[in-house]
């Protein structure tokens, strides 16, 4: 009996260490916690600028940089549950000055940048290593009320702080300056993220990457409340990929915009220009002539005959249907939607046939321009294609490897896929909103278009900028830049086991013959109606 008692006692004394020990751990935390929101912030000089560095306690690891009253740029700079905040509190015009106009200034910008960088975030770190355990010993004062527990909270805290620091510097990625989030003032985004081309040749070195992006606020306070100077990159062709208009007065409004602030050489557009194809909305196409810059069109399963005539009509304009045509240097292929379905009525029953079937058909035709030809088995002469544009992904996804990169649209969800031939498939949201069907849903769906930056010598895709507009009623604007990781990989083309497309097809099928047929859906994968998404802000 007293044998059992014994080992009672024994658990039960157990238990009470464990839980103590918990208890500690939870409060120490919460404590660090406290610390660092409260007490972890500094001011510093960097460069011509003052600037507000804080950590603040989060889930996601990122570094965020507040240009008042422009916006903010966000990095994902490493993994941890701090996040680095650098506020630009004010720029000293004449050292900003200096900065533009000496060029040994521009010389010494990195390493006087990464001195002030690192010479804060040692400050700061110190600041919240002491406001962190000061912080745990105050709660673990407050919650146990005694002193050897607060000293115990005191070193969890400082363990828990340590603890992250040590990850956010073995997680550091250095390449995130060079793929920054932009939320603000659409006037902001060029200034602030900067040229293509510095981004791409130049974005493995790190401290020119943090002097490129010094210089870039300096000539933004330098403007003053006038329009941000962006001067265009010589070394790209900077194309503007929209989709899906769907006849919104507002679209016209964000493509001009985008066009003028990054000079943008020409635009694609994958269909769905107008929602029911009728004579009545022609009048809508109109805007084409007016944009000034080269305006690349292919057919959308909402356009009908008479909406492509009216495109073709304007001035600008370049309707491709199974056809190329170079356009500011880039070799441009275009496959018109073979079917004209706007009646919503008809609902999808899955992948359509007819429209890999029509992909693979013409897939056959093309070939990226590097792809050297067999001496041994010569193949039927190929089309030398830079990109492809098409409205449905179906129709692009069996394009693979016949081309280094498709646009599409349709699916009014922004996404892009990397296929194992090397073929890259970007497929657009609505630049529309979806038109009226944006409204179907509890928040509207956003506005959405990329520019894209080509290079001038191989004509690939060397990065891109994805813009969100905020729908209807909402104020708010976010660019996402990305940069190709390769993007002089070869294109291999499909494996020879794939197979033939069934039957020939000397041109694009007829969209009455298509679809008047009874298996052919409003829509291959999803309904168009129903594809708007969250319209949330991302």
């Amino acid at each position: 009996m007293e044998t059992t008692d014994w080992k009672g006692t024994v658990r039960r004394l157990s238990r009470g260490r464990v839980a103590g020990v918990l208890a500690v751990v939870v409060v120490a935390m919460a404590g660090a916690w406290l610390g660092l929101a409260l007490g972890a912030s500094i001011q510093t000089s960097m460069g011509p600028a003052d600037v507000q560095m804080s950590f603040q306690p989060t889930w996601r690891g990122e570094s965020v940089i507040d240009v008042r009253p422009l916006g903010t740029l966000r990095f994902d700079s490493h993994h941890g549950p701090v996040r680095l905040t650098l506020g630009i509190e004010a720029v000293h015009p004449d050292v900003a000055q200096e900065i533009l106009d000496n060029p040994e200034w521009a010389d010494r910008l990195p390493e006087t940048i990464e001195r002030d960088l690192i010479d804060g975030l040692r400050r700061l770190a110190i600041r919240a290593l002491l406001f962190a355990v000061a912080g745990g010993f105050l709660t673990g004062l407050v919650v146990f009320r005694r002193i050897s527990r607060a000293a115990w909270t005191s070193v969890g805290a400082l363990v828990a702080v340590a603890a992250v620091g040590v990850a956010s510097v073995l997680t550091f990625n250095p390449r995130s300056v060079s793929e920054p989030r932009y939320t603000g003032l659409l006037t902001g985004v060029p200034s602030l993220i900067g040229s293509a081309e510095s981004i791409v040749t130049r974005f493995d070195e790190y401290r020119g990457q943090l002097a490129k992006l010094v210089t870039n606020v300096s000539q933004l306070y330098e403007a003053g409340s006038t329009l941000p100077i962006y001067n265009p990159d010589p070394g790209t062709i900077r194309v503007l990929h929209v989709s899906d208009l769907h006849i919104n007065p507002v679209g016209w409004n964000v493509i001009r915009s985008l066009k003028e602030q990054f000079k943008v050489d020409l635009i694609v557009d994958t269909g769905d220009i107008s929602d029911h194809g009728t004579r009545a909305e022609n009048p809508y196409v109109e805007e084409i002539g007016k944009l000034g810059v080269p305006y690349v069109y292919v057919r959308g399963n909402h356009d009908s005959a008479v909406t492509q005539r009216a495109v073709a009509k304007q001035k600008n304009a370049i309707v491709l249907d199974g056809a190329a045509k170079t356009v500011k240097g880039l070799r441009i292929f275009g496959i018109g939607d073979p079917r004209f379905t706007p009646d919503k009525s008809l609902q999808p029953t899955g992948s359509d046939p007819d429209l890999v079937n029509l992909g693979r058909t013409h897939a056959v035709r093309l070939a990226p321009p590097e792809r050297p030809s067999s001496v041994a088995a010569p193949a039927p002469e190929r089309i030398p294609v830079d990109l492809v544009a098409v409205h449905d992904p179906t129709v692009g996804r069996a394009l693979s490897g016949s081309t280094a990169l498709v646009l599409a649209g349709h699916v009014h969800k922004r996404s892009t896929e990397l296929l194992p031939t090397g073929t890259r498939v970007m497929i657009q949201g609505s630049t529309g909103g979806a038109g009226l069907r944006g409204l179907e849903h509890e928040e509207p769906t956003p506005l959405e278009a990329s520019v894209l930056y080509f290079s001038k010598d191989t004509h690939r895709l060397q990065a891109w900028d994805d813009i969100t507009v905020g729908g209807l009623g909402e104020q708010w604007i976010q660019c996402q830049r990305h940069i190709e990781p390769e993007p002089g990989r070869t294109i291999l083309p499909e494996p020879t086991n794939v197979p033939s497309p069934t039957g020939t097809i000397s041109g694009t099928p007829s969209p009455v013959a298509l679809a008047s047929r009874a298996n052919v859906p409003y829509a291959s994968e999803v309904s168009d109606g129903r594809r708007n998404g969250t319209g949330r802000k991302p």
